[in-house]
C-alpha cells in the first residue's frame, strides 16, 4: 500500500500500515462513510447544543457550568480519541455531546451580547467551508508537503498563543486580540484563514485513509477530526464578528 505523508499523528504511514494490518477483513472505510459519521456526529452536537441554548436562556445560572463542564469534557475526550482513535466510536459521539453544551452556552452569550451574530456566524462557517471544498475538490487547495507543514505549524502557533493568553490572563496581563483595535481584526483574520485551510489537511486525510485501506471502523475518527475543525472556524468566526461589532 501507497500510504501518503499525513499532519495528523495518529495516522502517520507507519501508522496506517499498523491499522491496516491489525483490522484486516474487517472491512474498509470509504468517504461515503466518514461522511455519514460526520453528519451524525454533528447531529448529536446540534441537538445537544440546542437543549443548552433553550436551558441558559431559561435560567442564566447555568451558563458558565456549561461552557467550563462542556469544555473540559470535550478536552479530555478529544485527548482519548486521538490516542485510541479505534474507539472513536464512542469517544467521538461523547465529544460531539459535550461540544454541544459549549456550544449552545457560548452561542446563547454571544447572541445576547450581539444581535443577529449566530445567523451571521453560521453562514460565513457553511460559506468558507463549501468554497475550501470545492477549491480541494477541483485541485485549487491540495495538501502538498510544504503546505500541510505551514498550516500545522501556524496552528500549533496559535494553540501557543491563546494558551499563553490564558496563562498570563492570571497575572492580570491580558494579551486577547479584542484588545488590539485594528490589529486585532487583522489577527483574528489570519486566525479564521488557518482554522479554514485544516479543512484541506481533513479531507486529505478521509481521502488518503480511504484510498489505502484504512479499517471501516476509523471513519468516526476521521469525523471526530472533521467536526473538530469545523466547530474551530464557527467559534474563530464568532470572536471576528464580535471583534467588529466593539468597533461599530
Amino acid at each position: 500500500m501507497n500510504f501518503e505523508k499525513t499532519s495528523n499523528p495518529a495516522f502517520s504511514e507507519s501508522r496506517l500500515r499498523k491499522l491496516a494490518g491489525d483490522f484486516a477483513g474487517t472491512g474498509q472505510m470509504t468517504v461515503a462513510g466518514a461522511a455519514t459519521k460526520t453528519l451524525l456526529l454533528f447531529g448529536l452536537l446540534v441537538l445537544t447544543a440546542s437543549i443548552t441554548w433553550k436551558m441558559v436562556g431559561v435560567e442564566s445560572t447555568a451558563l458558565m457550568p456549561c461552557i467550563i463542564g462542556g469544555a473540559i469534557g470535550a478536552v479530555i475526550l478529544a485527548i482519548i480519541a486521538c490516542v485510541k482513535p479505534d474507539k472513536a466510536y464512542i469517544f467521538g459521539p461523547l465529544y460531539a455531546l459535550c461540544e454541544g453544551l459549549l456550544v449552545g452556552a457560548v452561542s446563547a452569550m454571544y447572541a445576547a451580547a450581539y444581535d443577529g451574530i449566530i445567523t451571521m456566524a453560521l453562514l460565513l462557517t457553511l460559506t468558507i467551508s463549501g468554497v475550501v471544498f470545492l477549491c480541494y475538490r477541483f485541485g485549487i487547495l491540495r495538501a502538498s508537503g510544504t503546505f500541510v507543514k505551514v498550516i500545522s505549524y501556524a496552528t500549533i502557533g496559535i494553540g501557543a498563543f491563546y494558551l499563553l493568553s490564558w496563562i498570563l490572563s492570571f497575572f492580570g496581563l491580558n494579551i486577547s486580540v479584542f484588545n488590539m483595535s485594528g490589529l486585532g481584526i487583522i489577527i483574528q483574520l489570519v486566525i479564521v484563514g488557518i482554522a479554514a485551510l485544516n479543512l484541506v489537511l481533513d479531507f486529505h486525510n478521509i481521502e488518503n485513509g480511504a484510498a489505502n485501506g484504512v479499517p471501516a471502523q476509523f471513519e468516526w475518527y476521521y469525523a471526530f477530526g472533521l467536526m473538530v475543525t469545523l466547530v474551530w472556524i464557527y467559534f474563530e468566526i464568532l470572536r471576528l464578528l464580535a471583534i467588529l461589532n466593539r468597533k461599530n
